[in-house]
């Protein structure tokens, strides 16, 4: 058989042979599809140019560089976000997407904005988790003054949609977890609420959601007043003692912020583990583990694998745009887990 040549790999893409060789040598003037798509023909035909073509694809896509802002590391719940990140940016055939993903163990306003300022002189886009704070607001507007697009993931960060946001509407969580308690308790009583820290607007929506289920639909329950974890598990494993010790007959219990864990712990030590509805947050192993044995009986959960991809993209076309006011706000559908489809 002879070897093939720059015409079969032509006739292969389905473009010209000045294309192809436009390919070959790493002209600037071929789009990334085009690019892709004489890899792929050269590769299924056995081009012995296949190296070449590969080089100057990787060479030609344009790279960027973002910068990610998560909480507090020791969290599986925003590794496996990192995780998902990672694995978005990575693949991106088209772009060469550098990552810097930094964890905020002090959750202050003022570590939060000198973190997020630092990671905007190096990035060309910058994606954070944050709770609103006018300190932090003042960093996102000088950061955005410069030209620089910022993301705010999980947790939005303006009402009015003057920053991209990516993630659940928490409106709609917050009624779901409620309407799952109306429906599964076996009858009306107190139900106590765990948020992590008000100023986080994902947790005061969801709190607003939460409440205005039960005023439209289940008036005969009552909403004990919520209690802050500060995104603490110890924090949190205290808190659900003192409400299960102050209401032995708490019909639910809705744990909308973090400090998953320390609920978790504080449900097993006090005996109340599997009798009362309870409803959380994510899918980590030990979410798997409290739903598997009734710890747990409903859990909301990000699509971690969505949310990433519309992040990155998002990035991506907010960097390669050229309209100011164009809007990348995406709101992906969460899901509902319980001991039966985990």
């Amino acid at each position: 058989m002879k070897r093939p040549t720059i015409r079969d790999v032509a006739e292969k893409a389905g473009v010209s042979v000045a294309t192809t060789n436009r390919v070959l040598s790493g002209a600037e003037s071929v789009s990334a599809k085009t690019r892709e798509k004489v890899r792929e023909a050269a590769e299924a035909i056995g081009f012995y140019g296949l190296g070449a073509i590969a080089a100057r694809n990787n060479a030609a896509r344009p790279r960027y560089r973002f910068g990610v802002i998560l909480l507090q590391p020791h969290r599986p719940f925003y590794q496996l976000v990192a995780r998902a990140l990672t694995e978005a940016a990575q693949a991106q055939e088209a772009f060469d997407i550098e990552l810097r993903i930094e964890y905020l163990e002090d959750l202050s306003p003022q570590n939060t904005a000198e973190r997020a300022l630092a990671l905007a002189n190096e990035c060309d886009a910058v994606c954070v988790t944050t709770a609103v704070h006018p300190v932090v607001t003042k960093a996102i507007e000088e950061i955005q003054a410069r030209g620089i697009p910022v993301f705010a993931l999980i947790s939005q960060l303006a009402a009015t949609g003057q920053i991209h946001y990516i993630g659940l509407d928490h409106w709609k969580v917050g009624r779901t977890a409620a309407w799952a308690f109306h429906h599964i308790c076996k009858s009306p009583g107190k139900i106590a609420l765990l948020v992590g820290n008000p100023r986080f607007r994902n947790q005061e929506m969801n709190e607003t959601g939460f409440r205005s289920y039960f005023r439209e639909h289940a008036r005969d329950f009552t909403l004990l007043e919520p209690l802050s974890t500060f995104e603490s598990s110890a924090v949190a494993e205290e808190m659900t003692e003192r409400v299960l010790s102050d209401h032995p007959d708490l019909a639910g219990l809705y744990v909308a912020g973090g400090g998953i864990s320390g609920v978790l712990a504080a449900l097993r030590t006090t005996g109340r583990a599997g009798t009362l509805v309870v409803v959380g947050y994510e899918l980590m192993d030990n979410v798997r583990s409290a739903l598997l044995d009734g710890a747990l009986t409903l859990s909301i959960s990000h699509p971690l694998a969505q949310l990433a991809g519309e992040a990155i993209t998002g990035m991506i076309s907010a960097v390669a745009s050229k309209e100011a006011n164009a809007s990348y706000t995406k709101i992906v559908p969460f899901n509902l887990y319980t001991r039966e489809n985990v």
